[in-house]
């Protein structure tokens, strides 16, 4: 299974179960890739000319070109789920509420989260991050470092967030859909759907969601 895709330096990178890592320059013609990791990877993302893949009880993988993978020391036990890169680092968020910022990937410093609830998904944009999880938690930082707690009015557990076209998409449990300009103010979508959207993205002049029962929901 794969859970997490990005693209980089003219690269598709996948990561999944079992440590599986999978690239393509074209996304039709996929090779697999020895990472050296056995837990399950949850997330990857492309910045400051490398990949970087988190997964299971805090593996954070460092890779130059996709190919040639190395572990690095994360500093934490608690399974990794989603990465991100902007404004010069990258961030990782999981379970307990964890978050940890590096500037290049190989060394990593544990932030004050301020919640011990689950970061399922991180992004960057409009000049700042942004992290869901659950029970509706949404967090906000200009820099990675001190994040802000805000209030979203529900507990619905949020899976995945994107930024593009000028706002942030966050998606979740029961078909919700979540949209902001900054992070702070939230509006409810309707998104046609009662199944859950376990993850989105934004790219080609759109967002798409993704969820269980291969449910598909497009916009515009």
């Amino acid at each position: 299974m794969l859970w997490g895709v990005t693209y980089g330096n003219g690269l598709f990178v996948a990561a999944g179960s079992g440590g599986t890592i999978l690239t393509s320059p074209d996304s039709l013609s996929w090779t697999q890739q020895t990472s050296g990791a056995g837990e399950w990877l949850y997330g990857v993302t492309y910045g400051n000319g490398r990949f970087v893949a988190v997964g299971g009880k805090g593996t954070i993988l460092v890779s130059p070109d996709g190919v040639r993978w190395a572990r690095q020391v994360s500093g934490t036990g608690e399974w990794l789920i989603g990465v991100t890169y902007g404004n010069g680092r990258f961030v990782a968020v999981g379970d307990g509420g964890t978050i940890l910022t590096s500037t290049d990937g190989v060394g990593w410093t544990w932030q004050v989260s301020g919640t011990k609830a689950k970061l399922r998904g991180v992004t960057y944009g409009n000049g700042r991050f942004v992290a869901v999880g659950d029970g509706g938690t949404i967090l906000v930082s200009s820099d990675g470092v001190t994040w802000t707690r805000q209030t979203l009015g529900t507990g619905t557990e949020l899976y995945d967030i994107t930024y593009g076209d000028g706002r942030f998409v966050a998606v979740g449990d029961g078909g919700i859909i979540l949209t902001s300009t900054d992070g702070v103010s939230w509006k409810k979508q309707v998104s046609g759907t009662m199944f859950s959207l376990e993850g989105v993205t934004y790219g080609n002049g759109r967002f798409v969601a993704v969820g269980i029962l291969g449910v598909i929901v497009v916009s515009p």
